[in-house]
């Protein structure tokens, strides 16, 4: 059986991100899944003085744990209208030890933000980048109006919901 690894490009002990990750994982039909938090990978800032002091164990760990999965689903906090920070500096470091970060494996990218933008700069971003960064299939979703529309670990929006499925099911069959 194919495994996918699931997590939220954000640090936060409440990030809605997760949960958005977590239920896009839960809803895989035959596909068993891993989720981790970022907050397991803490590491310096990178820049290029740190990295020839060589790459910390928690980048070479998260790096590695890339290479074991057949597709990934993400979920990308909005700071700004760019990606958090936290997530921007464990990606700076992945790249530089392997350039495919995504491995050329399928990605689910998502965002999802309190407001009606649902995240849009931040997916934005991401689909461009990461198309180039070896994510080989990369289907987005925007989820806007996040406490409205979940609860309770629950998807409650109809049409939201059936698009997010959509999208699942589309991810599901490019990883397996």
């Amino acid at each position: 059986m194919k495994k996918i690894l699931a997590f939220a490009g954000s640090t936060s002990s409440t990030s809605i991100n997760k949960k958005l990750a977590t239920f896009a994982a839960e809803n895989l039909e035959n596909t068993s899944f891993d989720v981790i938090d970022l907050r397991d990978f803490e590491m310096p800032m990178y820049s290029e003085d740190e990295e020839k002091n060589g790459f910390s164990e928690n980048a070479k760990k998260f790096s590695a744990l890339l290479d074991t999965y057949d597709g990934f689903i993400l979920s990308l906090a909005e700071h700004n209208g760019s990606y958090a920070a936290a997530f921007k500096n464990i990606f700076d470091w992945s790249s530089r030890i392997e350039a495919t970060v995504f491995r050329d494996k399928p990605l689910l990218l998502m965002a999802t933000s309190p407001g009606e933008m649902g995240g849009r700069f931040v997916l934005e971003a991401g689909t461009q980048k990461f198309s180039r960064m070896g994510a080989k299939e990369l289907i987005s979703f925007s989820f806007p109006n996040f406490y409205d529309n979940f609860k309770e670990g629950k998807v409650v929006h109809e049409e939201l919901l059936k698009s997010l499925k959509e999208q699942i099911v589309t991810f599901e069959k490019a990883v397996n």
